[in-house]
C-alpha cells in the first residue's frame, strides 16, 4: 500500500514537473529523436541537412497564434536521447535555416514591391502619355491616333498589374514570411521527458 502511494506521488511529481516545464515555454515540440527535426531523405550531417516538411509544418501551426517577437521554442526528447555537442549543432543549424528563409522572402517582398511600383508608375506615364497626345494633336494625324490606341490599354495594364502587385502578391508571401521572422527571434531550448 505504501509502495502504490510513493509510485502514485512520484507519478503526480513526475506529471506536474512536465506540467511545469510545458507552461514555461510558449511552443514545445515532442520528437523522438533529433533525426525528426530533418528531412529522412538528407544523408548530410545535421550543420547542413534540410528541415523536415513535418517538423516545419508543425512549427508554423505551433507558432500561428503568437505575436510577432521573441519566445522560446521548447524541443523535448527522451530523456536518454540527449546529446549537448548535437544540440549546439542543431540550434545553429535551425538559426541559420530560419534566417535565411527570412532573408530570401524578405528579398522576394522587396522585389515584387518595386516591379509593382515601377509598373503603376509606367503605367501612368503611359496614360499621361495618351492625354497628352490627344489634348494637344486629338485625332489629327494617324500615328498619333495609333499611338493612343497602344498606349492607353497599356497603361492601364500596367497600373493595375502593378497594383495587384503590390497589394495581392505581397499578401501571398506575408504568412510564410511572418512564419521566419517569429522563428529567426526564438530562443531555441532542449529539455527532456521521461
Amino acid at each position: 500500500m505504501e509502495k502504490e502511494a510513493l509510485v502514485e506521488s512520484n507519478n503526480k511529481r513526475f506529471i506536474s514537473d512536465e506540467e511545469e516545464i510545458l507552461r514555461e515555454a510558449e511552443v514545445s515540440l515532442l520528437l523522438s529523436n533529433y533525426d525528426d527535426i530533418f528531412s529522412d531523405f538528407d544523408p548530410r550531417p545535421y550543420s547542413q541537412r534540410a528541415l523536415s516538411i513535418d517538423f516545419l509544418d508543425e512549427a508554423r501551426r505551433a507558432t500561428r497564434e503568437l505575436k510577432d517577437g521573441s519566445f522560446q521554442l521548447r524541443l523535448l526528447l527522451p530523456i536518454g536521447e540527449r546529446k549537448v555537442e548535437r544540440e549546439i549543432l542543431i540550434k545553429k543549424r535551425l538559426r541559420e535555416h530560419f534566417k535565411k528563409h527570412k532573408e530570401m522572402l524578405e528579398k522576394e517582398r522587396k522585389k515584387i514591391m518595386i516591379n509593382g511600383f515601377l509598373f503603376v508608375i509606367f503605367g501612368i506615364l503611359f496614360m499621361f502619355i495618351a492625354s497628352y497626345i490627344l489634348f494637344y494633336h486629338g485625332s489629327k494625324v494617324f500615328w498619333f491616333e495609333f499611338l493612343v490606341v497602344l498606349l492607353e490599354p497599356g497603361g492601364w495594364f500596367l497600373f493595375w498589374e502593378g497594383l495587384d502587385l503590390v497589394i495581392f502578391e505581397t499578401k501571398k508571401i506575408s504568412p510564410e514570411l511572418m512564419f521566419y521572422r517569429k522563428m529567426s527571434k526564438a530562443e531555441i531550448v532542449f529539455s527532456h521527458y521521461k
